[in-house]
């Protein structure tokens, strides 16, 4: 089984990544979308979202970092994904899965998965763009209104030379509701000869084992499920079924917060915060207590030190 760190866009950043990492099981990450529009983008923009192009392309931890594209004009991913590879990305992914109204208005993420040739033709100019050694890869969900083009799409993905598929098992209509259509991400597993990496819905060890019985797929990626229990990896891939208790958690939490404190503005920051204490309640009730308490405070090193006295 390889288990990989979803890239969530404003969620999964070089820090939470780090973190994440940290706990053991996962095999690899995706940074947060690079938005690709009108340009070749300077190396800072890189650089700036994906930091660990600096020392290796890799987690403080040694876990590999892919580089994500967004976008829909062919030449211009292109250039932009041998930029990315020159500058050490060991994977080049690009997204066809974003459901958010801002990006699909401007032709990108799921919005692409109207038109298979479309995503033929980006696929097929990065492939050509990117040396050799470097995979390019694709994440999609089912589809944009309904789930008609599915196996069209991930055929076109594969004739553009995707290593491999990411599939996300909602369209984008569907947004992030219940439940996430893993037998759909199966008949895509049957459908290519490339590995499909099943995504959606995973949120415990259980899930996870469902998740490949009903897909067929050995990789899985975790987004939110990551985030409700930042050991998830680990334990899927352990005996056990056991997450780590609260008492634990809440210093990986601390550290989370070391790491981001002098990151932007103390407002943005502690939004940060209370962003992650919102996914955790899923998993610890003693988080949704702590994020009642901590709502209305605006000073990061006032909500680290509440929930370190937790």
């Amino acid at each position: 089984m390889k288990i990989a760190l979803a890239p969530m866009e404003g969620v999964c950043d070089v820090h939470l990544r780090q973190v994440l990492t940290a706990m053991g099981g996962f095999d690899y990450c995706v940074t947060e979308f690079i938005r690709v529009s009108s340009m070749l983008l300077p190396e800072k923009v890189f650089y700036r979202d994906c930091p660990e192009l600096k020392v290796g392309a890799k987690t403080a931890s040694g876990v590999p970092v892919h580089l994500q594209l967004l976008g829909s004009e062919p030449t211009l991913m292109a250039e932009n994904a041998a930029r990315a590879a020159e500058l050490g990305a060991p994977v080049i992914d690009l997204n066809f899965g974003c459901p958010s109204k801002c990006v699909n208005k401007s032709a990108g993420g799921s919005y692409l998965l109207q038109f298979p040739e479309q995503l033929f033709s980006i696929v097929d100019a990065v492939r050509k763009a990117v040396p050799a050694a470097v995979p390019v890869t694709a994440k999609m969900r089912l589809g944009f209104a309904d789930k008609s083009l599915a196996i069209e799409n991930a055929l076109a993905l594969e004739a553009g030379g995707a290593s491999w598929l990411t599939v996300h098992g909602r369209t984008k209509l569907e947004g992030y509701r219940p439940p996430a259509h893993w037998h759909w991400i199966g008949r895509i597993n049957d459908a290519v000869s490339i590995p499909v990496v099943a995504n959606g819905e995973i949120w415990t060890k259980a899930d996870a084992l469902a998740c490949q019985a009903e897909s067929g797929c050995e990789r899985i990626m975790l987004g939110r499920g990551a985030l409700a229990c930042p050991d998830l990896a680990s334990v899927i891939k352990s005996e056990s079924a056991e997450v780590m208790p609260w008492s634990d958690v809440k210093h990986v939490f601390i550290r989370y917060c070391d790491l981001i404190e002098n990151t932007g503005l103390p407002v943005q920051v502690a939004g940060r915060l209370k962003q992650w204490l919102a996914f955790l309640q899923k998993s610890y009730a003693e988080a949704g207590a702590l994020l009642m308490e901590v709502k209305t405070l605006k000073c990061p090193n006032k909500i680290s030190r509440r929930v370190l006295q937790s």
